[in-house]
């Protein structure tokens, strides 16, 4: 199931993360980021008045990051993506915009109100690294995160002791 976030509407309603904040779309990147690595999901999320509007640096291959374009908003863009779905159990909307969630009921995609979503990125047991299983299963796309986070690193074997010749 992929995550379509209503970006600014989903800042607005966190306690850590304010509007007025210049890098406040980059913070919320980052915890949906957390989020979709632990739970193994994919998230988009779009924002109004980007820079230059389209695909953002932010993105990676979990968590896409799309500002809208001059001329439309991140509504629009999300409505578009609700009327185009071919398969509307696949998508899941985050927002509390009465216009898309309507559009997402009459096309019977499933809702997740910002405060809610809010309420499960900020559970101790989201955050929370000793529930998890002891003997996780790590997919290509995880490898190829962190490869990508960390860069490749060789393998040097550990030297041996030598025993003491007595």
């Amino acid at each position: 199931m992929r995550l379509l976030i209503d970006g600014h509407n989903l800042i607005g309603q966190m306690r850590d993360i304010r509007l007025d904040d210049p890098h406040d779309e980059a913070k919320l990147a980052m915890r949906l980021k957390q989020y979709c690595m632990r739970h193994r999901r994919h998230c988009t999320i779009l924002f109004d008045n980007g820079i230059v509007g389209g695909l953002s640096h932010l993105s990676n291959s979990l968590v896409t990051v799309i500002f809208a374009r001059p001329g439309t908003t991140a509504d629009s863009l999300i409505i578009e993506r609700i009327r185009r779905t071919s398969d509307p159990a696949s998508l899941t909307i985050v927002t509390s915009d009465r216009q898309i969630r309507a559009e997402a009921h009459r096309h019977k995609v499933p809702v997740v109100l910002s405060p809610d979503f809010v309420r499960i990125l900020e559970t101790p047991s989201s955050s929370k690294v000793d529930d998890e299983d002891p003997d996780p299963v790590i997919t290509a796309a995880e490898v190829e995160y962190w490869l990508a986070v960390f860069g490749s690193v060789p393998i040097v074997p550990k030297p041996r002791k030598r025993k003491k010749n007595t």
